[in-house]
């Protein structure tokens, strides 16, 4: 049976992460990424977890708190395009996941946008180390979506193959901006 997007890039992040690592949840939102990024690095590891929107934040520490995997995390209430400012400079990441678009339940009139976003990646891959993934799930179908897919497909697709494999899983006969995924990995 075929996986949905978001499964699946929960299980490329599964092969990746390992206990001890460092992780980045670029779009904190209902924190379950941030939930599952930080079972997968342990009580050794780190994630970093981005949101502009107090109610992530606040809703994501309550769970992870719940869950008893607080500690490994700290959460940021800033954008994602300024995670240069949180991590050292030489500092290796293992993994870093987008889920682009608005927070579920939340606000629609607050989206991610296409600057930031590129500016969020391209920084993101400095970050990377070897083998290390990259996990942007694209929502397009709000308003500025269109604009924000296209500038991430654009950046992703002239990304150099000698340095990055990227992939693209998604369902192409269902109606309505289906959410689709882009896995890059740093070679």
């Amino acid at each position: 049976m075929l996986q949905q997007p978001l499964k699946f890039s929960h299980e490329v992040l599964k092969d990746t992460i390992i206990s001890g690592d460092h992780v980045i949840d670029a779009t904190v939102g209902n924190g379950n990424d941030t939930l599952l990024l930080a079972q997968l690095v342990g009580p050794l590891g780190k994630v970093y977890g981005f949101d502009i929107q107090n109610e992530a934040i606040k809703a994501t520490g309550d769970k992870l708190l719940l869950t008893g995997q607080r500690p490994q995390v700290e959460l940021i209430n800033d954008g994602h395009e300024n995670i240069d400012q949180y991590l050292e400079e030489d500092e290796k990441i293992s993994a870093v996941t987008f889920n682009l678009g608005y927070l579920p339940k939340g606000d629609k009139s607050i989206t991610t946008k296409p600057k930031t976003t590129l500016t969020a990646i391209k920084k993101s891959l400095n970050y990377l180390r070897r083998q290390g993934v990259l996990s942007i799930m694209v929502y397009s179908g709000h308003e500025g979506g269109l604009e924000e897919k296209e500038a991430v497909d654009s950046l992703v697709s002239q990304l150099p193959q000698k340095r990055y494999n990227v992939l693209m899983y998604q369902y192409i006969n269902q109606a309505n901006f289906p959410p689709y995924l882009y896995i890059v990995e740093k070679k």
